[in-house]
């Protein structure tokens, strides 16, 4: 399943740094590069009036092993798990780069996010700082739609 996707691995980050406390109260780790943007990013959504809640950031393998092994224990299905989390080692969360992104008001990693001002604004905005969504409506990789998952590339698109 995960070739038909073709889904690329991930290598997990090895230079990390803090960017702040997640809503889950646990600091949260992003590369050098990509927390300055983040950081950068976060300031300027709140200079136009929009709060951005960092959710989710670097997770390394064997976290994402957890999340996939607890949908599994609650009944889920396998195909099901992996169109919500991405196999261990194929996570854009492994690299440092990754972030799902809230805002208050709504429930973390809820589709409505996309009816936010916050969502509108990184809709906009977020490519100027280098990040991008990683996965929307019929993405090629098979992932649910996630209108809170943005990708840091270098300023450069990554072809979906």
């Amino acid at each position: 399943m995960l070739r038909a996707r073709r889904l690329k691995p991930h290598a997990e980050a090895k230079r990390l740094q803090p960017v702040g406390i997640g809503t889950d109260g646990r600091d949260k780790m992003l590369v050098p590069a990509a927390a300055t943007a983040w950081l950068a990013m976060r300031e300027a959504a709140a200079i136009d009036g929009v709060e951005l809640l960092l959710i989710s950031a670097f997770r390394g393998v064997e976290f994402q092993a957890m999340l996939i092994r607890n949908k599994l224990q609650r009944g889920m299905t396998i195909d099901d798990a992996l169109k919500i989390n991405a196999a261990p080692g194929f996570s854009e969360h492994h690299t440092g780069r990754a972030v799902d992104v809230g805002t208050p008001g709504v429930a973390a990693l809820d589709e409505g996010f996309e009816t936010t001002a916050a969502f509108a604004w990184l809709s906009e905005a977020a490519q100027s700082f280098g990040f991008y969504l990683s996965y929307p409506r019929g993405n090629a990789e098979g992932y649910w739609y996630e209108p809170w998952h943005w990708c840091w590339h270098r300023g450069v698109r990554n072809a979906a």
